[in-house]
């Protein structure tokens, strides 16, 4: 189910579900640890003897945010019960806090006043185990402590100028039949037990007057701290200085921070420039203050998977800084790189993925194959964290910065990149970027090349000419060795695959893979010429789905979340977000006149259209209904639509420059 609405600061993501459940809560770090572990948190309403939770069927729901910002704008509306709500949500920028805001309006006509309770519901799973928390009423705080260990999460309210709960319940959830203390709220009155132990949760609720045909607001808000001194201190200073000032301040700063470097989007349909802000704001949720940018944080995909995206993949990572570099957050790729400057290995690579602490993550990579050692890696994962902190570095020029990571980031992948080749000077076999299959792909190759031209560029700046002169060797051999062993002339396009034969020459699989994209993309072929122009045609022409919905697959009979088998000519696989972009950015590179800017701008658009109504992007979307599929938001979903726009905007700054 996607996350409609993800707030955070970096140390403390909130996400919601389309029924307004909140649903992954992940603190200290942004991915790690789901507080949670998916279970939903409920928010519900009693008055005049009917209750309804949030995902009754009765609501009618509109989960949008602010505009340019990251505080909710959520209204629901429930016809029977006469009730509207207008509920704003936010996670402090500065505080690990998550506050939310209730405006309830009368709208049932009645000529009396209204008797509105609302309960807002806990399901903790601290540090991802539902053993051992513990839940007690506060008399201290007028609220409800949960803990573990060194983890305090305090629960609190407010509404008509007095702070502390008016009601809560504490018990037992998912042992000995107990479904849990929310659904002691139905009645209308929670039971105002003291304190419980083991597995835990928690309901406090709030009695609100609401005036015939007015309204009147109430407020709920956690406060996440690691001891129960710092807990009580923070929601002190809330009752002092209102929850309003906090939700306030939250919503002034993340506006600040979107538009710090706005491009001018007055020429783009509203809804793509509104779509580009969100994809920064959302950018910004999924990625951790001490550097790791996480894929995904949507623990749904736990019952696909057996695993989550809440892993930092250097690749990923490294595309989402490219993003964050064109649109001026320089202070955001900075910390990226010093988190892969602790994690790469002393060899020069990086393994699959690492924890947003930095640990190495789970990874389903052998580092054994056919009785032989095998490096468990993506060698695409390496070389673009070089690529990109190039394009750091070209654009901030920030000597003091890259000076410590010469060594670590630069000079031993590069020398590692040049040795790690075999005798036709192509990369030794490694994983796909889409971590399926292994073998030498183009899509690597194209990484490592630009990779070793970045090395050579850093080399030269810093005066280290015979190094230059041997990265540059490394990537004019390797670009000499993809046109002669991957290029397919008889298919006039590149294979997406070659697998060693044994004697000297490769197996090529020629399956059309939008990942080839990457040969003009990253600069290994001129986009004017001839390679390149044949490669992305026969893209277009294999990988499009001929719908209603269109866009472009991963790759032929794609897989992955797959839902339609027998039409593989019309539909090779779902659509995915980044690979329809991918065109956007080729319609982009290949522009003579701004006029040729206009299928780029209609790709974009196609994304707005296909994003939830709060702008969030899945990873891929059904292929007839357009319904978004897979984990959402998908960090690099939301990435490429940053990386098109600032590239569309500077394709145009230059062609309006030549009409002058």
């Amino acid at each position: 189910m996607p996350r409609d609405l993800p707030i955070g600061n970096g140390d403390l993501l909130v996400t919601f579900d389309e029924h307004y459940r909140a649903r992954d809560i992940y603190f200290p770090f942004v991915g790690k640890y789901n507080q949670t572990e998916g279970y939903p948190q409920r928010f519900g309403v009693w008055a005049d003897g009917a209750f309804a939770w949030s995902d009754d069927a009765g609501w009618t729901r509109s989960l949008k945010y602010r505009s340019d910002t990251l505080v909710t704008h959520v209204v629901m509306e429930h016809r029977q019960m006469g009730l509207r709500l207008t509920c704003n949500d936010c996670v402090d920028f500065h505080e690990s806090v998550w506050l939310r805001k209730v405006e309830i309006t009368d709208t049932s006509g009645r000529s009396a006043p209204r008797d509105v309770r609302l309960f807002f519901h806990i399901d903790p799973s601290i540090q991802e185990t539902q053993v051992g928390d513990t839940a007690n009423y506060d008399p201290m705080t007028s609220g409800l402590v949960i803990y573990k260990g060194d983890y305090y999460f305090l629960v609190n309210g407010c509404h008509a100028g007095k702070c502390g709960i008016d009601q809560w319940a504490i018990g037992s959830k998912r042992i000995g039949g107990a479904e849990g203390t929310w659904r002691d709220a139905e009645d209308g009155v929670l039971g105002r037990n003291a304190i419980s132990q083991g597995s835990v949760d928690a309901t406090v609720g709030l009695n609100v007057a609401v005036p015939p045909g007015a309204s009147a607001s109430a407020h709920f808000w956690v406060v996440f701290g690691r001891d129960y001194d710092t807990a009580a201190h923070t929601n002190k200073s809330i009752g002092e200085r209102t929850p309003d000032k906090y939700i306030g301040r939250t919503d002034a700063y993340w506006k600040l921070w979107a538009v710090k470097d706005e491009p001018d989007c007055e020429f783009l349909p509203p809804a793509v420039r509104s779509l580009y802000i969100r994809s920064l704001l959302v950018l910004r949720t999924q990625i951790d203050n001490r550097g790791a940018i996480i894929a995904a944080n949507d623990s749904d995909i736990t019952h696909f998977a057996g695993d989550t995206y809440s892993y930092c993949w250097p690749r990923d990572g490294a595309l989402v800084a490219y993003a964050l570099i064109l649109a001026g957050q320089s202070e955001l790729s900075r910390e990226f790189f010093r988190f892969c400057g602790r994690c790469i290995t002393k060899h020069g690579f990086f393994l699959h993925k690492y924890t947003p602490d930095g640990k190495l993550a789970s990874s389903w990579h052998p580092w054994i194959i056919d009785g032989k050692p095998a490096h468990p890696i993506q060698q695409d994962e390496t070389a673009l964290v070089l690529w990109s902190l190039r394009q750091h570095f070209l654009q901030y020029h920030d000597v003091e910065f890259v000076k410590p990571l010469y060594s670590s980031l630069i000079v031993t992948p590069a020398k590692w990149m040049v040795d790690h080749r075999d005798a036709n000077g192509l990369p030794l076999p490694s994983w796909d970027l889409w971590e399926e299959r292994r073998g030498i792909h183009t899509f690597t190759v194209a990484a490592t090349i630009a990779s070793l031209r970045a090395a050579r560029d850093f080399a030269t700046d810093f005066g280290d000419t015979g190094r230059a002169a041997w990265f540059e060797k490394g990537a004019a051999e390797m670009s000499a060795a993809m046109m002669k062993h991957l290029w397919n002339p008889t298919q006039r396009r590149f294979a997406r695959m070659a697998t060693p034969d044994g004697k000297g020459g490769y197996i090529l699989d020629m399956t059309a893979d939008s990942a080839n994209f990457a040969v003009w993309w990253l600069g290994v072929l001129p986009t004017d010429g001839p390679h390149a122009e044949q490669e992305m045609a026969a893209l277009r022409n294999l990988l499009w789905c001929k719908t209603e919905i269109g866009g472009c697959a991963r790759y032929q009979n794609d897989y992955y979340h797959r839902v339609v088998n027998d039409r593989p000519d019309d539909i090779p696989g779902n659509p995915w977000v980044i690979c329809t972009l991918w065109h956007a950015q080729w319609a982009v590179a290949r522009a003579k006149t701004v006029d040729d800017l206009a299928p780029a701008i209609d790709l974009l658009a196609w994304s707005a259209e296909r994003a939830a109504e709060s702008g969030v992007l899945a990873e891929q979307v059904h292929p007839l209904t357009g319904e978004m599929l897979s984990v959402s938001p998908l960090t690099w979903s939301h990435a490429t639509v940053v990386i098109a726009v600032q590239e569309l905007l500077a394709k145009r700054k230059q062609l309006l420059g030549r009409t002058k």
